[in-house]
């Protein structure tokens, strides 16, 4: 069993019990006593919280860490061993005490003495970096588990890129009774699979403002965002590629569309940084690590060529359209480490389109489309509305770009400026104009705007915007950016399952991802 263990962290006594009473009722697995972080401490005060944390009936491991490992107050060493040993005689299930420490006879002598006459107490001896990696982690180990063979070694280290987290997972793989956690944004990630590691515990915080260390995210997070309680060591892996990851809503809603189909699946967000050189180490490095259970990803800025040029080298397959839109957003890992490419975006955005209008794909054939904006958004519905035969002029503020777009796929252009000139009877916004927080900005004038126009904007923050409230006002049907979103995920996920997601779960997962 891995324990999902939420830090008791608070500077007074009796806000730390508060901490447990709320740990509790938050359905945690085990507490970490930080004794340290108590104002003030002496061996009753410790006694007194032991006490109280028992009466919860979960596990308790105690600690009262080292200032030079991330330890509060800076109290001395005889103060620290002693309670160390008192919370032993105590009874707390666990024990963690740095091995630095433990490595000098003078500190180690009261705690082993006290293990020996409570033997159901198991010492955990733990390394910290706040910096880095380690320069031989596996090294570090092996040298922690050899100082006392019956402990729990502990290495918890920044990850400065997340492709530091792979040797965390390659020591977990050979040593199942171990913890290694990577600090850090980057590191999130091995906070959440430690489950399906078979790792001895995990940390998340009691809420958002109380995390003891860089990359602890809390509690309520880690069940319903991570679905911790679902996960095991046959749990698929899924994820979203970018810098930043933080604001994606994509996990969010693919997890709650896995929930919905009681599918073993598990969507992460994957903070990868460093260009394509990173991004192809990432890659390499799931690709070489088939035991993780790695099985497809989305990929969002700015990795969309990145990904696409990974799979060309590669020789994998890639979808036609996608190539041609330069731009891959959707990667499948199939059978022998084949990955398949895919680009979601356009079709999400013609099935919004269509869906609003009531019509097939096919009728797009011949419809006049104002597109405005000539980035990675716009390549991609350009892309789609030529491959429907819709007849297209791009509209972008540097115009070379736009005559650049349009002679690649067949289309006219002009200058932003022309767009209030427009006689389409589509007008599509892949700006950032009206995204929040500049709300009372609109690419299109208003009198620009008929009636019988159909009005999208791929902006969904937020959910109405300016030139979709206009447009609305005139009696012209609209598309939020959210459709479109909706549309790109549900056709993720279709590649990811082999199957579709009910569309009423889909759009309730949204909904609710963009309120919070």
């Amino acid at each position: 069993m891995t324990y999902l263990t939420v830090p008791i962290s608070a500077e007074k006594i009796e806000a730390a019990k508060e901490q447990i009473i709320s740990a509790t009722k938050r359905k945690a697995e085990m507490l970490e006593l930080r004794l340290d972080c108590l104002g003030g401490l002496d061996i009753e005060m410790a006694v007194e919280l032991i006490r109280t944390a028992k009466k919860s009936e979960l596990p308790i491991l105690t600690t009262c860490r080292d200032e030079a490992e991330g330890g509060k107050n800076g109290y001395d060493e005889n103060l620290r061993k002693n309670v160390l040993a008192q919370a032993i005689d105590a009874g707390v299930d666990f024990v963690d005490c740095e091995f630095e420490n433990f490595c000098r006879k003078d500190f180690a002598e009261p705690v082993k003495k006290a293990l020996a006459e409570n033997p159901k107490t198991k010492l955990i001896l733990s390394a910290h970096n706040f910096k880095s990696k380690f320069q031989n982690a596996r090294k570090l180990h092996s040298e922690i588990t050899a100082l006392f063979p019956d402990c729990i070694a502990k290495l918890a280290y920044k990850a400065e890129n997340i492709n530091d987290c792979f040797e965390a997972f390659d020591i977990l793989s050979e040593n199942k009774n171990s913890i290694v956690i990577c600090m850090g944004q980057a590191g999130i990630i091995s906070r959440v699979i430690a489950k399906k590691l078979g790792t001895v515990l995990t940390f998340a915080s009691l809420d958002e403002n109380s995390a003891t260390a860089d990359g602890q995210i809390s509690i309520e997070k880690m069940k319903k965002l991570c679905r911790f309680d679902s996960i095991d060591e046959a749990t698929e892996l899924y994820g979203i590629i970018a810098d930043p990851v933080g604001h994606s809503i994509g996990p969010a809603v693919h997890n709650h569309c896995f929930a919905a189909e009681k599918m073993n699946r598990l969507y992460l967000p994957l903070l990868v940084e460093g260009g394509q050189r990173k991004f192809g180490e990432f890659l390499d490095n799931v690709l070489k690590r088939p035991w993780l259970g790695f099985k497809g990803f989305s990929v969002t800025l700015p990795h969309k060529t990145n990904a696409l040029e990974y799979v060309t080298k590669s020789g994998n397959y890639i979808e036609p359209l996608a190539e041609k839109i330069g731009a891959v957003n959707t990667l499948v890992i199939g059978c022998n480490d084949r990955i398949s490419a895919y680009n979601t975006d356009y079709a999400g955005a013609l099935d919004a389109l269509t869906g609003a209008m009531g019509i097939g794909r096919k009728h797009l054939k011949k419809v006049g489309c104002a597109v405005i904006g000539a980035g990675g958004a716009g390549r991609a519905i350009v892309a789609g509305l030529a491959d429907a035969g819709a007849k297209v002029t791009i509209y972008n503020r540097t115009e070379k770009k736009a005559q650049n777009l349009a002679l690649e796929f067949g289309c006219r252009h002009a200058p932003i400026a022309d767009v209030k000139n427009t006689d389409a009877k589509i007008i599509i916004n892949c700006t950032s104009i009206g995204m929040s927080p500049n709300v009372n900005a609109s690419p299109v004038p208003k009198e620009t705007i008929k009636p019988d126009m159909v009005v999208f904007d791929t902006v969904y923050n937020p959910a109405e915007t300016l030139l979709l409230a206009e447009a609305k006002e005139i009696g012209a049907k609209t598309v939020g950016g959210s459709e479109m979103f909706i549309g790109q995920a549900a056709e993720q996920f279709k590649h990811f399952t082999q199957k579709s997601c009910d569309e009423s779960t889909m759009r309730s997962a949204v909904a609710k991802a963009m309120r919070r």
